[in-house]
């Protein structure tokens, strides 16, 4: 891959997908003493970044494989971009899902119509599933990360930051399968090398940190956590973003739950922000003072907003009490 995929990305997934704000956190500025600017990915019509991986994916299929349909599986975000653009383009797409999958999550992909699969208590369950459906329908599966074109429209991100942030030093980049720090690394590092990439992940079945531990791939069984869209594997037979990240990315931060749980109610309560757990680690990762301090700008990729409301509005309130004491 190389950075003319990203822009070929860019211009495919144009009708599709709108640039996304980027605004500053004077909040978190003055906490750290150097400008934080927040990616906005939340504000995508899907609530989550993914619809421009799915985006450039489906869009460059031939009509013959439009027209025999789409399946993917997915934590909940890829499956709801899958389904948002496959019905835009006047496609059937099958979403195979985990019983982990919130309900909020499972409520977005009924009303976007497509055909839902539960299977199974992980992503790999619903992942084998999803492959059956290749085999007996001849449905084309939509890779959640392990994908050229997925990594390349993710990668998209990467252009507009570098548009937006002259002094750009730093992203950080929610973690998981890997597309997302696939592509916004392979983007920034092929125009400005120095800038440093900053993976982060919950602490339990952080798959991709275990992966690069051992040295390969591996399987975990998922764990309950807030950041349930960084669940899921990495595929034992991982062909890119395995390679790409221990190639793009500069360091991993783990993040504690009760940090995830504090991030995300301090965004709603500083920011009058909606963030899933996933977005909140990188939120965490600054609040934490994980990432070394250089000059320059700081950039977090808010990954997504698909979060029961009950989830955070207890959050919130837990956080205000502490904070009021």
């Amino acid at each position: 891959m190389s950075l003319r995929n990203i822009w070929e990305a860019r211009k495919r997934i144009s009708s599709i997908v709108s640039k996304t704000p980027l605004i500053g956190s004077s909040i978190l500025s003055e906490k750290i003493g150097r400008p934080v600017y927040l990616k906005l990915e939340n504000v995508h019509e899907v609530g989550a970044f993914k619809v421009r991986g799915a985006a450039n994916k489906i869009v460059s299929l031939s009509e013959e494989e439009k027209n025999r349909g789409v399946a993917t599986f997915s934590t909940g975000n890829h499956g709801l971009a899958v389904a948002y653009v496959a019905k835009k383009l006047g496609i059937e797409a099958t979403i195979c899902i985990s019983n982990r999958v919130p309900h909020a999550k499972v409520d977005s992909l009924r009303r976007l119509g497509a055909s839902i699969e539960i299977v199974g208590e992980d992503q790999d369950t619903a992942g084998e599933r999803c492959y059956q459906l290749e085999a007996e329908k001849g449905l084309t599966v939509i890779q959640p990360f392990d994908d050229p074109y997925v990594i390349a429209g993710q990668g998209t991100i990467g252009l507009e930051l570098m548009e937006e942030i002259p002094n750009l030093t730093d992203v950080v980049v929610p973690l998981s399968g890997g597309g997302l720090l696939s592509g916004i690394g392979l983007t920034l590092k092929s125009i400005e090398h120095d800038i440093r990439v900053t993976g982060v992940s919950m602490e339990h079945s952080a798959v991709m940190y275990e992966s690069l531990k051992a040295g390969k791939p591996v399987k975990l069984n998922e764990c309950e956590t807030l950041a349930d869209s960084l669940l899921g594997g990495i595929g034992l037979d991982n062909q890119y973003t395995f390679q790409l990240v221990q190639k793009y990315m500069d360091d991993l931060v783990l993040i504690p739950e009760n940090e995830i749980a504090y991030s995300m109610a301090f965004m709603m309560d500083k920011h009058r922000m909606i963030m899933e757990g996933a977005a909140a680690t990188g939120v965490a990762a600054v609040l934490g003072n994980s990432i070394p301090h250089q000059n320059g700008s700081i950039a977090i990729i808010i990954s997504g907003q698909n979060v029961d409301l009950s989830v955070l509005s207890k959050l919130t309130e837990n956080y205000l009490l502490d904070n009021n004491d």
